[in-house]
């Protein structure tokens, strides 16, 4: 309560009883009146009163060897000093920035890169970017050449087409014409292809470049035919038979020309001599309904299957 001066005024006194004299900071004498049968220390006895305050030592201030032990040890720091008497204790001293707690994106000093959603796996799907050797097997009039430049050419490696007829055909002075008939002469020069395409198919996969061949094998002729071709290129050859029906292969060899057209009677022979791959184990894969591209499709989904099983030959 104050005045219209603004200094505050002193409390009521009680009735009965004398003014409190506030400039000397005295305490005015009290009496109680007591109950009736309330014993008492004597007629006049005194209320005891406390002690008066009187001022003690200073408290010692607390230093880092009084604080109480946490449970867990906190984080490392800078040392407290012990503060002077009379400054008050205000806590230990701010921690090193080294050690604030690390936020959610680093651990340590390294960044970690945002989260996000793990995509579910692809299912692969044909050969891929595979470092293989393809011998496509095949009667005359199959299509297998033309197959295996469109597969080579479709690729997303890099990969090489080698033709064997193309290779025999490098001979010009003194060629074994097939038209001529099966000889040792012509056969030799078959053998000297087949070696000549073993290295070349060896050179391009020692250099990360992927190479299908092709050639019409006889399965029952197997040391000139998949077993030579074993042997030049090597154990990791992938065998795929090109076999359409008969009637397909006789039409398409009519649209050849030159040496490479051959007889009915002589593609007629082949075709049937390839009919023994059936129950080979080697994929066959017959494209008598199916163009090129379909064909080469087909031929690369195989190869992927043969990848992941590998035939024993």
């Amino acid at each position: 309560m104050q005045h219209a001066g603004g200094a505050p005024l002193p409390p009521p006194h009680a009735p009965g009883q004398p003014p409190h004299d506030w400039a000397q900071g005295t305490e005015p004498e009290r009496t109680t009146t007591l109950r009736p049968g309330a014993p008492t220390a004597g007629p006049t006895a005194p209320i005891p009163q406390p002690p008066a305050y009187q001022p003690g030592p200073p408290r010692p201030e607390p230093t880092t060897a009084q604080l109480p032990t946490p449970p867990h040890p906190p984080a490392p720091h800078h040392a407290v000093a012990p503060q002077p008497p009379g400054q008050g204790w205000h806590g230990p001293a701010p921690q090193h920035a080294s050690a604030r707690p690390p936020s959610r994106d680093t651990t340590g000093h390294v960044a970690l890169p945002p989260g996000g959603p793990v995509p579910l796996p692809q299912a692969p799907e044909g050969t891929g970017a595979t470092t293989l050797a393809v011998l496509l097997i095949g009667p005359a009039g199959a299509g297998k050449t033309t197959v295996a430049r469109y597969w080579a050419q479709h690729r997303r490696v890099p990969t090489a087409h080698i033709s064997l007829d193309d290779v025999r055909e490098w001979v010009c002075s003194g060629f074994a014409d097939p038209q001529s008939g099966w000889n040792d002469h012509s056969e030799a020069q078959y053998r000297l292809a087949r070696r000549t395409c073993g290295f070349a198919a060896r050179n391009f996969l020692a250099n990360g470049i992927s190479c299908i061949l092709d050639d019409a094998v006889f399965p029952d002729r197997p040391v000139v035919g998949l077993g030579g071709w074993k042997r030049h290129v090597g154990p990791g050859l992938l065998p795929v038979v090109l076999l359409p029906g008969l009637e397909v292969v006789l039409e398409r060899n009519a649209e050849r020309s030159g040496n490479r057209r051959l007889s009915d009677e002589e593609v007629a022979g082949i075709h049937g001599r390839m009919a023994g791959w059936y129950g080979s184990g080697l994929p066959i894969i017959d494209n008598s309904q199916y163009d090129v591209p379909t064909t080469a499709r087909l031929l690369d989904d195989v190869l992927a299957r043969t990848i992941a099983s590998p035939p024993s030959w």
